[in-house]
């Protein structure tokens, strides 16, 4: 029983979830590239991603496992409440970093290797502590999470070219809104962590203007696809309704003031535009 508990806290420090959505964005990237990639490629370039993730993942909680304490959602997490010793939680990543790195060097290519290693870098060394001093944390944020797809792309094709770059600045584009959702419905939680985040740097106004300019920006993102290639008529169409829903969303919350019900809702709607997104560009891939 203690060694299964153990082994839930070490996989609870990687963050699960957005390992999942890692895999699944990665994959994306793989599977939309014109080049022809062995299936052992994607699989390794999928694993190699997800590791790196879960050790960008276990060295920000191994930081951050102080301001943890002052989070709901953080609070019970195994370094905040004392379960595993921090020495351990830095080690484990550590462990996973030397694995996925040489993984992805050797066995997939240089290239997506080195945008690995930008990503696990930026997340751990440049966005971790840029959470107490700036509200620009967020998008320094969206950097690593938008590189699983371009890892995925580049695995396929050993380049980056426009194809991998549209998938780059559509994740980079969608996690602006999605994360600034979460930091309105979450403000007092992150004040009391003595995380900066802009809702509370500089006020709901501001934090809807936001939302609601990526949101836009993020719109025509679905047409570029098709137009350079990566996808056809079904991804644009689909796409573009999905977008319309969202940025409908992203209007009213910035015309009607609207704040933390209609962020949690507008968060939501986040997810479900991301799954549906990669979904329809999945069957497109397949029926094109």
């Amino acid at each position: 029983m203690i060694a299964t508990s153990y082994t839930k806290d070490l996989i609870e420090l990687t963050k699960p979830r957005l390992s999942s959505l890692v895999i699944f964005t990665a994959a994306g990237g793989w599977w939309l590239a014109p080049s022809q990639s062995s299936w052992q490629t994607g699989v390794l370039a999928v694993t190699g991603t997800t590791i790196t993730v879960a050790a960008a993942n276990t060295l920000n909680n191994y930081l951050e496992r102080e301001s943890d304490k002052h989070m709901t959602r953080t609070q019970g997490r195994s370094l905040p409440t004392g379960r595993m010793s921090p020495t351990i939680a830095l080690f484990f990543g550590l462990f996973l970093t030397i694995i996925s790195i040489p993984m992805l060097t050797l066995m997939v290519h240089p290239l997506s290797a080195l945008l690995a290693s930008i990503a696990l870098i930026s997340y751990v060394m440049l966005y971790t502590p840029m959470k107490r001093q700036s509200s620009f944390n967020t998008l320094m944020g969206a950097i690593p999470g938008a590189m699983p797809p371009l890892i995925g792309w580049t695995a396929a094709t050993q380049q980056i070219d426009i194809g991998g770059l549209l998938l780059f600045a559509l994740m980079f584009l969608w996690q602006i809104p999605h994360f600034l959702a979460i930091a309105i419905y979450r403000q007092q939680e992150y004040e009391n962590a003595g995380l900066i985040m802009l809702p509370s740097e500089q006020g709901l106004d501001v934090t809807r203007r936001q939302m609601l300019l990526y949101t836009f920006v993020l719109f025509p993102i679905p047409a570029l696809l098709m137009f350079s290639k990566v996808s056809g008529w079904f991804t644009c169409i689909v796409g573009t309704i999905l977008g319309g829903w969202w940025l409908w969303q992203a209007i009213d919350g910035y015309r009607h003031k609207r704040e933390h019900v209609w962020a949690r809702k507008f968060f939501k709607t986040s997810l479900y535009y991301l799954t549906a997104l990669f979904v329809v560009l999945t069957l497109d891939g397949i029926l094109s």
